[in-house]
């Protein structure tokens, strides 16, 4: 930002030059005329001289004409040097006063209109946070600088649930199903929210919010996790064991998940056990491969110089259908293009929104000089495919960011 700012007070003693040149103009102009005029008096001061003493009968009538036509050539050698005199005056208090707004109103229009904002966020996205208040704050400042970024109030709003700040992360969320739609993902992650901001206190919003998002999508993951918790705090532990064993059934083999929802299942069947009720348990296995997606990653060549090195690049797949948020990310920069990446269950933001979980998606690279993942300048997307692909995929970064 200092860097900034150096540049604009040059911009600035620049523009001020071109208003205070007149004024030092106009002040040597007036030295010229003072001049004038002094020579002036001094030639009609010559001139009396000589008549008087051409009265006294000191000097004859040639005498007289032949000083009178030198001090006349003086004055004429004082003055063939001055410059015109000038047609009309601005007078000097108009460019000053101008010297002094110009540069008032410049910073106070660019405060008020400019992306001072922007180009500090910019700043701080290019170094990495030390710690998550940091990037929580960082990701706000995104916010409120990309208000209708559904994207920007989805990371927001997780950043808010990792620091159990659950009713801030309910008012994100409800914003984000505002601009991206009643997506099952996004209203599994609204009542989750709500969840923890009531208390975990069960309401007909909560029933409402999952229903809506089990209806879209029978397996929607943080639905499924909520139902249960749920169940199992309300002494149901039947359905507790009936929703976790339906989510189990979404997580791949070796997904770090499983051992506690295995746990949770475990728990709940011993509960039941000594209550006297024998619990009905249904294995849940998954025949889910962990999802690979190969990419190689160029940028177009009419491109080149209209990026810089040390741009960030971020290569990543969303599902085609479902929330607007990435499902597994890479970071790079354009001096590393082209490149190949592999992404991966395990690049995945969340747990519950693997690529795995989602049969068709979308690879999208995105070139943003602010180091945001959300918004950029240039972009390259690819046609649906599986989730299961195994051919390596060509990406090429060729279109404005919209």
């Amino acid at each position: 930002m200092t860097d900034f700012w150096l540049a604009a007070g040059l911009l600035l003693l620049v523009a001020l030059s071109f208003l205070l040149i007149p004024v030092l103009r106009g002040r040597r102009a007036q030295l010229e005329e003072d001049r004038t005029a002094l020579n002036v008096a001094l030639y009609q001061e010559r001139v009396a001289e000589l008549q008087a003493q051409q009265a006294a009968g000191v000097l004859s009538a040639e005498q007289l004409a032949s000083g009178r036509d030198e001090a006349a050539r003086e004055l004429l050698e004082d003055t063939e040097n001055a410059e015109p005199a000038r047609l009309a005056r601005l007078g000097k208090p108009l460019p000053l006063l101008a010297a002094v707004l110009v540069p008032l109103m410049a910073i106070g229009l660019y405060l008020h209109f400019g992306a001072s904002d922007k180009v500090a966020l910019t700043q701080e996205f290019a170094q990495a946070p030390q710690s998550m208040e940091e990037m929580t704050a960082r990701l706000e400042r995104a916010v409120a600088a990309q208000p209708d970024s559904a994207e920007g109030l989805y990371f927001l709003g997780r950043a808010y649930m990792a620091q159990e700040r659950s009713a801030d992360a309910a008012k994100t969320f409800e914003r984000a199903v505002g601009l991206a739609g009643r997506q099952p993902e996004l209203l599994g992650q609204w009542a989750q929210a709500l969840y923890f901001a009531n208390g975990k206190q069960w309401t007909p919003q909560l029933q409402a919010l999952t229903d809506e998002a089990l209806k879209a999508d029978p397996q929607e993951v943080t639905s499924l996790g909520l139902l249960g918790i749920a169940a199992f705090e309300g002494q149901r532990y039947q359905q507790a064991i009936d929703y976790w064993n339906r989510l189990l059934a979404q997580l791949p083999a070796g997904d770090t998940s499983r051992a506690a929802l295995e746990g949770g299942v475990a728990r709940a069947a011993d509960r039941l056990k000594a209550s006297g009720v024998q619990p009905v348990t249904t294995p849940a296995i998954s025949d889910k491969a962990p999802a690979r997606l190969k990419v190689r990653v160029e940028l177009a060549a009419a491109l080149k110089d209209k990026v810089q090195p040390g741009d960030s690049v971020f290569i990543f797949a969303r599902a085609s259908e479902g929330p607007p948020m990435p499902l597994a990310v890479k970071r790079v920069t354009v001096a590393q293009l082209p490149i190949e990446v592999e992404l991966a269950d395990s690049d995945a933001m969340m747990p519950s929104m693997k690529l795995s979980n989602f049969p068709e998606v979308q690879l999208v690279a995105r070139v943003s000089r602010a180091g945001q993942p959300t918004k950029g300048e240039w972009i390259g997307r690819s046609s649906p495919l599986a989730s299961s692909t195994e051919a390596q995929q060509h990406l090429t970064i060729d279109s404005p960011d919209p």
